[in-house]
């Protein structure tokens, strides 16, 4: 763009004595740009026609052709060019005539947002030259034929991420002349995992598929004894859903000229996810009420939350740490960094990021819950994103933590992230961002303190092993569970465990010494406890087992605490007291069984099905306290899915979901979802109630629209019960 039209364009421009353009955060707005540029006067006799001129632009942008084919972008359902960084595209100029080198002079221009500059890198000139320079801007000809050419053209490996508007100019003795402007040419340009050159490169080409280019994932969820898993759907390739992920952006208010930097995309959006502080996309609820909205455990995947988001820009409700993490896996993925859901069982949420969560008991060993204010979550999920880290020293680069849940601020805002995996795994926490808080949820210590009286504290038991006992992923390639708890820290009570630790606290983490505080436990009894497999509605028993070594009699009054309790380890109600005296005879073990009936805890039951237990025992010979916790989760039942006759794409058939209510008591305002990406769009139906006993079917007609291995995923939503799911693998011919 000539000076002069950019003067033009500024002198519209309301005065700002800060700046001299406002800020460009918005990849939708554009800037009118000329079709004649004059560079003066012009003579009368000036014809455009007489010069050379584009009559089309073809841009080889169906998902068959080259472009889309090299640039693994094939399946985005999206009808404009969409192409990654530092990888040649090509495009096809239709002339009025042949293209004279020795005379002609054309370039092309890429422009973004409301004030493209140069220096921004939002306003892009490409000369033709002879080469093309690997990871920066350039254009050749590589065939010559009639009126036409075609050219191969080369982005910047650090180019911007988003929507770019495409003009070619032609230079006249008199002024510059400009295609009109043309949506059907616009260019997405996105990350590139492929490109050696690229800040998110990944090596491994299994790898890709998985963390870029799989549009269904797997969540894990339940506890450490009990994992259980359910299916979500990503999306990242369905309609309008990248121009809502460049739209997060937006809101986000990230300036376009950082928009090419994976760093600060994933703090912005870490933010933006959440609606607290911004209106972002999801609003969170852990209140088990879900008026006007619709409960975190019935979304299916993430494309109905980020389309809603897209039309209403009013926050979605409602999430919990798994849908912001699917939410941000889709994100991620869609843009083209390279992305993974993580979940670490036994969370630790600490409000004030030292590495000790306090559970303070009462006189008769019970927990006061007016006193502890740290809880533990069931599990948590966040995401890992893959990216260099220029801005840390050498080796803490690969997988960077993101959380997009809201839990604590940083900067002012609840954001987290990206914080180095490595960086936490060796205890380098002064690495930002928020590295100290994550490492205190993975390796926090339980303490059991008991208040006196006089108000001193009494650490009766320590549990160093519980937090972040185990922290995983969807395998590559499969739907089963990948342990990568040992990226995250060394193993429990090794060296470089200690030395982590040390590093941790040197670089500010806090961490109370057991030393502070009197402590001696009693070592020679142990106690444990076991939950039998429980299904819901049903009753089960448990099992206080106490070993003890010595060569004593101890008597041990035990007190055991069942309570429902949110996935995050906040208790909703007690439902279960019981106490009993033990008798401990000397080398023997000794077991207690306690039968948990369904008509205690039916009426108060939380979705996720968990319960909590407390057993403390109070060794009456020498007063020591034993402690021990435990979640458990019922078995919920779940939905069956089938297919009737072949699935071939293009073509009608049905599929049926069902579902047997197996409770005690009827189930009333019953919701079912159905989706799958590639095969059909979510589908909600309401079915009031369902009685006790008996079995509801729903059938589905639909027509898959892409070949290959897709999957179904179904949940089933009600007042009484909830989280359950049911999936099916379904293989969609060609027709």
């Amino acid at each position: 763009m000539s000076e002069t039209a950019r003067t033009n364009e500024e002198n519209k421009l309301p005065l700002n004595g800060r700046r001299a353009i406002p800020p460009n955060y918005s990849n939708d707005e554009e800037n009118e740009v000329p079709e004649m540029e004059a560079f003066g006067l012009i003579p009368r006799g000036f014809n455009p026609r007489d010069y050379l001129r584009v009559v089309d632009i073809y841009m080889f942008k169906d998902p068959h052709e080259i472009n889309k084919q090299e640039h693994h972008t094939d399946k985005y359902y999206n009808p404009r060019l969409i192409v990654r960084r530092g990888q040649a595209f090509q495009i096809q100029i239709d002339f009025n005539r042949p293209y004279k080198p020795e005379t002609d002079q054309f370039w092309l221009e890429f422009l973004m947002g409301r004030y493209p500059q140069q220096n921004r890198g939002t306003y892009i000139p490409i000369l033709v030259g002879n080469v093309l320079k690997p990871g920066q801007w350039g254009a050749k000809i590589i065939h010559r034929e009639n009126n036409s050419i075609r050219l191969s053209i080369m982005s910047s490996t650090t180019c911007i991420i988003g929507k770019f508007r495409l003009y070619v100019a032609v230079l006249t003795p008199f002024g510059i002349l400009r295609t009109r402007r043309n949506s059907a040419t616009d260019t997405y340009m996105l990350f590139n995992p492929w490109c050696q050159l690229d800040a998110v490169y990944l090596d491994d080409e299994k790898e890709r598929e998985e963390y870029v280019l799989n549009d269904v994932g797997v969540v894990f969820h339940g506890n450490v004894e009990d994992v259980k898993s359910r299916s979500w759907s990503y999306g990242q390739f369905e309609e309008n859903i990248l121009d809502a992920c460049l739209f997060l952006m937006d809101k986000a208010e990230l300036e376009l000229s950082a928009r090419g930097n994976p760093i600060k995309i994933c703090r912005v959006a870490s933010a933006v996810i959440n609606s607290r502080d911004d209106n972002g996309v999801i609003a969170g609820s852990w209140s088990n009420t879900y008026d006007y909205g619709v409960a975190p455990s019935a979304w299916t995947g993430s494309v109905d939350i980020l389309l809603e988001y897209y039309s209403s820009k009013q926050p979605v409700r409602y999430g919990q740490c798994w849908v912001f993490a699917g939410v941000f896996n889709t994100f991620l993925r869609c843009l083209g960094i390279p992305a993974r859901l993580i979940t670490n069982y036994s969370s630790a949420h600490d409000n004030n990021a030292n590495l000790r969560l306090d559970f303070f008991l009462d006189d008769e060993g019970k927990v006061d819950t007016r006193l502890t204010k740290d809880s533990v979550w069931n599990y948590h999920c966040w995401n890992e994103a893959w990216m260099t880290r220029p801005d840390l020293p050498v080796g803490f680069g690969g997988w960077q933590v993101v959380d997009g849940t809201p839990q604590e601020t940083s900067d002012g805002m609840y954001r987290c992230g990206p914080a180095s995996v490595q960086a936490i795994k060796h205890g380098h926490v002064c690495f930002q961002f928020d590295a100290p808080f994550v490492y205190a949820e993975v390796n926090g210590d339980i303490f059991y303190t008991r208040m006196e009286k006089n108000g001193t504290q009494v650490v009766e038991n320590v549990d160093t092993t519980r937090i972040g006992q185990l922290i995983v992923t969807k395998e590559v390639g499969g739907d089963g569970m990948m342990d990568i708890t040992e990226e995250y820290k060394f193993r429990e009570g090794s060296d470089e465990e200690r030395l982590a630790l040390e590093t941790a606290v040197m670089y500010g983490v806090k961490k109370q010494s057991i030393q502070d505080t009197t402590y001696q436990p009693q070592t020679d009894v142990d106690m444990d406890f076991q939950a039998q497999k429980a299904v819901l509605g049903n009753d089960f028993k448990v099992t206080i087992t106490f070993r003890n070594k010595s060569r004593n009699s101890y008597t041990a009054t035990t007190y055991l605490s069942g309570n429902i309790v949110f996935y995050t380890g906040v208790t909703k109600s007690e439902f279960k007291k019981h106490s009993f005296s033990a008798k401990l005879e000397p080398s023997s073990s000794s077991s207690f069984d306690v039968v948990i009936k369904s008509s205690e805890y039916m009426s108060d039951l939380l979705e996720q099905a968990s319960f909590h237990f407390f057993v403390t025992a109070r060794i009456n010979e020498t007063g020591k306290i034993l402690a021990v916790q435990k979640a458990v989760m019922l078995e919920i039942p779940t939905l069956r899915i089938k297919t009737k006759g072949e699935l071939v794409a293009g073509k009608e058939t049905s599929v049926i979901v069902e579902f047997t209510n197996p409770l005690k008591q009827t189930l009333e305002n019953a919701t079912l979802r159905l989706e799958g990406p590639g095969v059909l769009r979510t589908i909600k139906k309401q079915f009031g109630r369902i009685p006790m006993n008996s079995t509801l079917t729903w059938e589905v007609k639909f027509t898959p629209w892409r070949p290959g291995l897709r999957k179904l995923i179904a949940s089933l939503n009600s007042d009484a019960l909830r989280h359950v799911y049911g999936e099916l693998n379904v293989q969609i011919q060609k027709p």
